[in-house]
């Protein structure tokens, strides 16, 4: 599965507000600029994750935005959600009540089992997981500490 540019800008925001000091605000161009991100597009992303209570916005000149819970309490599952993702766009719509063989039931019933077990994986990956899974990944490869996902 590959991720949508939706989906996909929002964790790499995320992923970079998680390595801030706790309680540091980021401005949007600061994001935009370390994940090579278009701006305005990343504004209309963030905005969308403040509405779903997953980051917080300070305004003023020194504003921006910044975590609203500790990175261990965001899920994957749930950045998607906030921008309209989620693994239901992998399922196929075959009702298993209208199967008219086995086979169709069969196949219906293993979509639904395998779109469930996906969204529980979704939900069960932290953005703590995913921080360490792209240090140790950095790590492997002798990079530095910069951070873009």
């Amino acid at each position: 599965m590959k991720l949508t540019t939706r989906g996909h800008y929002s964790v790499k925001a995320l992923l970079d507000l998680s390595l801030q000091p706790a309680g540091a605000v980021c401005s949007v161009n600061a994001i935009a600029h370390r994940q090579q991100l278009p701006a305005p597009y990343l504004e209309k992303l963030l905005i969308e994750l403040r509405r779903s209570h997953l980051v917080s916005s300070v305004r003023g000149a020194h504003g921006g935005y910044q975590l609203a819970k500790p990175p261990i309490e965001i899920s994957l599952g749930q950045i998607l959600e906030a921008v309209g993702e989620s693994a239901s766009t992998l399922a196929i719509s075959l009702d298993p009540l209208a199967s008219e063989h086995a086979e169709d039931w069969v196949t219906s019933m293993l979509w639904q089992r395998l779109h469930q077990k996906l969204k529980e994986a979704f939900y069960s990956i932290t953005l703590e997981d995913l921080y360490y899974d792209a240090r140790s990944w950095q790590a492997a490869q002798g990079e530095e500490a910069s951070f873009v996902v």
